[in-house]
């Protein structure tokens, strides 16, 4: 999934909680949660100007700006090298570039019971 079905500018800032279905990009500033609705394919966009304060919970979460929360991925969390997270994340699969941040706790989250898959990019 690549479509973005909507868009939150740089010069945008949000007081208050997000509910999303598909695709979305976040280039401004969301003071509460973003969440994806369940039963929905979801993917989001945090560009490197961007910053969250609150959850963020959805299936596929690319990150290279400031999350300031718990962030919860059900299918890939990529960590991109400008991203600083601070908070715990859970993930399935988690791709990590060089020069990326995580304060909190990594925790691999499947229901299948296989072994965590965890890619590092060099920087």
């Amino acid at each position: 999934m690549t479509d973005m079905d909507s868009l939150i500018g740089a010069t945008i800032r949000v007081d208050g909680n997000l509910l999303f279905r598909g695709g979305m990009r976040i280039d401004g500033k969301v003071f509460g949660n973003v969440v994806a609705e369940a039963g929905h394919a979801s993917y989001l966009v945090i560009g490197e100007n961007a910053r969250i304060e609150g959850e963020v919970r959805c299936d596929h979460l690319v990150v290279n700006g400031e999350i300031k929360g718990s962030v919860i991925s059900t299918a890939l969390l990529e960590i991109q090298p400008k991203a600083r997270i601070i908070g715990d994340v859970c993930y399935k699969v988690l791709e990590m570039h060089g020069g990326a941040q995580v304060l909190g706790q990594l925790t691999h989250r499947d229901s299948s019971g296989v072994e965590p898959l965890l890619v590092v990019s060099g920087a």
